[in-house]
C-alpha cells in the first residue's frame, strides 16, 4: 500500500496469493468492534473462547430445522478456523476448534483476537482484512468508516458472497440495517444517527485501488517488500496533476519515438517529494520499457552538473558571475569538446557560459578545479552513482561522462534552493517516506550566497513558448533552470528551482536508443515548464545579503578593477577570496589621429594620447570579435616607432589554436595504412599579416587571413616557430606520442 502525505490511498499491490491483504493500520477500530460483536459474539468480552449458550442455542436450531443453521462459534473460534484454512465443518473440528479457542484466550489479549480477525476474515471476492475492504469498498481508513460502513463491513465475513448481485446486496443491506438498530438498541447511536446511518447507501461493489505512482509502488516494495504499507510525503492533487501532464505529453513524444519520460516534483522548504511519476503508464500499445522506474535508473549526465561546478568555483573566489572565461577551440591529451552548437565565442562571462550551457568553457573550468576535487564534491554533496576513481571520468565528468538518476539531481537542485533559502551552510536530505528521519547536512564547501548565486544565473536561460519556439522570456514567474543532454542524443533532462519546488524531467528511451530530435531544449524543457505552469511557485528567490558581498569589477572582463577599466559593482559570496586583478585593461599610448600607437622614440610623450584599452589575446579576440562588433582590436603601431619590438611580444599578437602548450599529439594511421597529418593553426591579431611556419628550424609554410598547416611530424619532441612578417615570434614546444600501424 502506498499512501499520500495525508493518508490517501495512492496504489496498492494484489499479495503472492492474488488476494487483496493490506497491512494492519493498528487498533481495530471501536465502531468495528461494537458493530462486529454485535452481530457475531455478544458476549466475546464475557467468555474464555467458547460460549457454551450460544453452542446450546445453535444446537437446539439445528436439531428444529433438521439442518446446519448455525454453528454458535465465538469470533475466537472463527480466528481459529481462519488459521486453520477453513477445514470442513465437522463435529470433531469444531471440537479442536473450541480446545484451540480456549488455548488462544490464555495466551493472547480480546484485542489481540479482534485484531488477528479482522487482519484475516474473507470480505467478498479476493479481499482479506479489515484494512483491504475499508479501502476497496469505501477508499478509506478503517478508524474513518461510519456506523452504516462499519456494520456493512461487520456482517460480510459471515457471507462474504452476499457481496455479488443486486439480490444480494438486498439481503446485505437487511443485515445491515439489523445490526444498526442493534447498537441503536444498545445506546451506542442517537435516533438521529440511526436514520443517518440507515440512509446511508451500500456500496456497489470493490473499488479497483488507485495507481496514482505505480512504478514509486514497484520501486518501495522490491526495496522493503510488499507487505509494507509506505506512508509517502507526496501531496495526492499535485500527484494526479503531474501523472496527467507526464501522459499527455508521453503521448506526444511518442509520436516522435521517444518513448520514456519521468518527472519529480520537490517541496523546498519540506524537503520533501511532493509528486513522483517514474515512467508514462503502459499503454495498449507494445510496452517499451514503461514498467521501468526511471526516477531510479542512472542515466548519462550531460550537462546537467555543470552549475555545481560554477557554485564550487564560486565559492572559493576562482571567479565572479561577470569573470571571462575562454571559449576557443580547445585539444586535451587527444579529447576535443566542442559546444552544442558548434561554435566558439571566444570571451563569455562565466555567468552566461553557465546559462547558455557551453562545454568549452566548463572543461576549462574543471581542467582549473580539479577533477578529483570535484568528483568529492559530487560525492559529499550526495550524488551515489560515481562508482569509478575520477580519473576514469576525466574531463567528461563535466559533460556527460558520469552516470546519476533524476531522483538524485532533482535532489542536488533542491539542495541549492535550500542553501539559497536558508540563514546557513546547511541542507537537508530530501525525503519520501514520512518516517524518515530529517538529515542535515553542514556543506562547508557551499554556502547560500554561492548557491543563490548560481541559481541566478540560470535564470538567464531561454524559455520554450506554448508553440514550441524559442524566445527570450520574461515573467512575474522567477525560476532557475537548466538543461541536458547526453552524447549519443539518448537522455534529455531539464530541471528548474522555484522558491517553493524544484521539478526534475528526464525524457528518452528506457534501452539507450538515441532519437536525432532528443535533446534537453527540445524535449524535456517543454514539460518542465508545463509541470512549473501548474504549481504556485511562489515568486522570486530573494537574494541572502547576509552571505554576499560586493566588489568591484572591471565592466568587460569581470576581474578586479584597477585603475584601467569602467567598474561595476558584482556580488560575490561572503567568504570567498576573489583576489584575481584585471590583466585584459592596459594602456595604450597613441599619436594625436588616435590610430596608431607610438612610443616615446618616435613620438614626443606631450603629444601622445593615453586611452585604457580592453584587450584579448589573439585567439580570444578571432572570436570575441564575431558576437561584439563594438569590440575595438588595439591599433598597430606607427611603421616609425621602432621601439615597437621592445614593448609588444609575439605572443601578443599570435596566438596557437593547436598544439596548446605542453600537449602531446596522437598522429593516426588513415584508411590507407599511411600515417595521417597533424593540423596547426594559429590565429593573428591582424589577419591579414603573414604567417611562416617553421618546424624544428626548417621552414614548411607560409599562410595568410586563414592560418593553418598540415604536417607529418616525427613521434618525438618537436619545435613549432612562427614568424610574422613584421617579425614577431612564437614558439611552442610538443611531443608526438606515436602512431599505430
Amino acid at each position: 500500500m502506498l499512501f499520500s502525505a495525508d493518508g490517501r490511498l495512492l496504489g496498492a499491490r494484489l499479495a503472492v496469493d492474488e488476494q487483496w491483504r493490506f497491512p494492519r493500520a493498528g487498533v481495530v477500530p471501536t465502531r468495528f468492534v461494537e458493530a462486529l460483536v454485535q452481530c457475531e459474539d455478544r458476549r466475546f468480552f464475557r467468555h474464555r473462547g467458547v460460549d457454551l449458550r450460544a453452542l446450546v442455542r445453535a444446537l437446539w436450531t439445528n436439531l428444529r430445522r433438521r439442518a446446519v443453521v448455525s454453528g454458535g462459534s465465538t469470533l475466537t473460534m472463527q480466528v481459529v478456523r481462519l488459521s486453520r484454512r477453513n477445514p470442513p465443518r465437522t463435529y470433531l473440528e469444531k471440537a479442536r476448534e473450541m480446545i484451540l479457542a480456549q488455548r488462544l484466550e490464555l495466551s493472547a489479549a480480546k484485542g489481540e483476537i479482534l485484531s488477528l480477525y479482522a487482519a484475516h476474515a474473507p470480505f467478498g471476492g479476493n479481499i482479506v482484512g479489515l484494512d483491504a475492504a475499508s479501502w476497496l469498498y469505501f477508499d478509506r481508513a478503517p478508524q474513518e468508516l461510519s456506523w452504516a460502513e462499519a456494520a456493512f463491513l461487520a456482517v460480510l465475513p459471515n457471507d462474504p458472497k452476499l457481496v455479488a448481485g443486486a439480490a444480494n446486496r438486498r439481503r446485505l443491506r437487511g443485515k445491515r440495517d439489523r445490526v444498526l438498530r442493534l447498537l441503536h438498541g444498545r445506546g451506542f447511536l442517537s435516533r438521529l444517527e440511526l436514520s443517518l446511518a440507515l440512509a446511508e447507501p451500500m456500496p456497489a461493489g470493490m473499488r479497483m485501488p488507485p495507481r496514482l505512482a505505480p512504478h514509486l509502488l514497484d520501486t518501495l516494495a522490491a526495496r522493503y517488500g510488499s507487505s509494507h504499507a509506505f506512508a509517502t510525503t507526496i501531496d495526492p492533487a499535485l500527484q494526479e496533476t503531474l501523472g496527467r501532464i507526464v501522459q499527455s505529453a508521453g503521448a506526444r513524444l511518442l509520436a516522435v519515438n521517444v518513448r520514456n519520460l519521468a518527472a519529480l516534483v520537490i517541496d523546498n522548504r519540506r524537503a520533501a517529494v511532493a509528486a513522483y511519476v517514474g515512467n508514462v503508464a503502459r499503454g495498449a500499445e507494445v510496452a517499451h520499457g514503461q514498467d521501468v522506474d526511471l526516477l531510479r535508473r542512472r542515466r548519462s549526465t550531460g550537462s546537467i552538473l555543470k552549475p555545481f561546478l560554477y557554485a564550487a568555483m564560486l565559492q572559493e573566489g576562482a571567479l565572479a558571475p561577470a569573470t571571462l572565461v575562454a571559449d576557443t577551440p580547445a585539444h586535451f591529451a587527444g579529447y576535443v569538446p566542442e559546444n552544442f552548437d558548434r561554435r566558439f565565442r571566444g570571451a563569455v562571462p562565466a555567468r552566461l557560459a553557465l546559462a547558455w550551457s557551453l562545454n568549452i568553457p566548463a572543461i576549462r573550468m574543471l581542467r582549473e578545479f580539479g577533477i578529483p576535487r570535484f568528483y568529492n564534491l559530487l560525492k559529499r554533496w550526495g550524488l551515489t552513482t560515481l562508482d569509478r576513481p575520477p580519473g576514469g571520468y576525466g574531463l567528461t565528468l563535466i559533460l556527460g561522462g558520469a552516470e546519476a538518476t533524476l531522483f538524485e539531481v532533482t535532489g542536488l537542485y533542491a539542495g541549492l534552493a535550500q542553501l539559497a533559502l536558508g540563514d546557513r551552510a546547511v541542507r537537508r536530505e530530501v525525503r519520501l517516506l514520512r518516517d524518515e528521519p530529517d538529515r542535515r547536512l553542514r556543506m562547508d564547501d557551499l554556502g547560500p550566497g554561492a548557491a543563490w548565486l548560481t541559481l541566478d544565473a540560470l535564470t538567464e536561460v531561454n524559455r520554450p513558448d506554448e508553440e514550441g519556439d524559442w524566445r527570450e522570456f520574461s515573467s512575474a514567474r522567477w525560476v532557475a533552470w537548466k538543461t541536458g543532454t547526453s552524447f549519443g542524443l539518448r537522455d534529455a533532462w531539464a530541471v528548474g528551482v522555484t522558491l517553493a519546488y524544484t521539478v526534475g524531467i528526464w525524457a528518452g528511451n528506457a534501452d539507450g536508443e538515441g532519437n536525432p530530435g532528443l535533446t534537453g531544449l527540445s524535449t524535456a524543457a517543454p514539460v518542465l515548464f508545463e509541470v512549473l505552469n501548474a504549481l504556485d511557485t511562489g515568486g522570486a528567490m530573494p537574494p541572502p545579503r547576509l552571505w554576499l558581498r560586493e566588489v568591484r569589477v572591471c565592466r568587460d572582463s569581470g576581474f578586479l578593477a584597477g585603475g584601467l577599466c569602467p567598474a561595476v559593482a558584482v556580488d560575490v559570496p561572503r567568504g570567498s577570496h576573489f583576489q584575481q586583478p584585471c590583466t585584459y585593461h592596459q594602456l595604450a599610448h597613441l599619436d594625436a589621429t588616435g590610430r596608431f600607437r607610438v612610443d616615446s622614440g618616435c613620438e614626443p610623450p606631450g603629444r601622445m594620447i593615453h586611452e585604457p584599452w580592453f584587450v584579448l589575446p589573439p585567439v580570444q579576440e578571432y572570436y570575441y570579435r564575431r558576437y561584439h562588433p563594438e569590440y575595438r582590436p588595439l591599433p598597430p603601431f606607427r611603421a616609425d616607432c621602432a621601439g615597437a619590438f621592445q614593448t609588444e611580444s609575439g605572443r601578443q599578437v599570435i596566438s596557437l589554436v593547436y598544439p596548446d602548450a605542453n600537449t602531446a599529439v596522437y598522429i593516426p594511421v588513415d584508411l590507407d595504412g599511411h600515417p595521417g597529418q597533424v593540423v596547426f593553426a594559429a590565429v593573428h591579431r591582424r589577419p591579414e599579416k603573414a604567417i611562416f611556419w617553421h618546424l624544428d628550424e626548417e621552414f614548411i609554410a607560409a599562410t595568410r587571413q586563414f592560418h593553418q598547416v598540415a604536417a607529418r611530424p616525427a613521434p618525438g619532441e618537436h619545435r613549432l616557430t612562427l614568424i610574422d612578417e613584421d617579425g614577431f615570434r612564437l614558439e611552442r614546444r610538443f611531443k608526438v606520442i606515436g602512431r599505430e600501424h
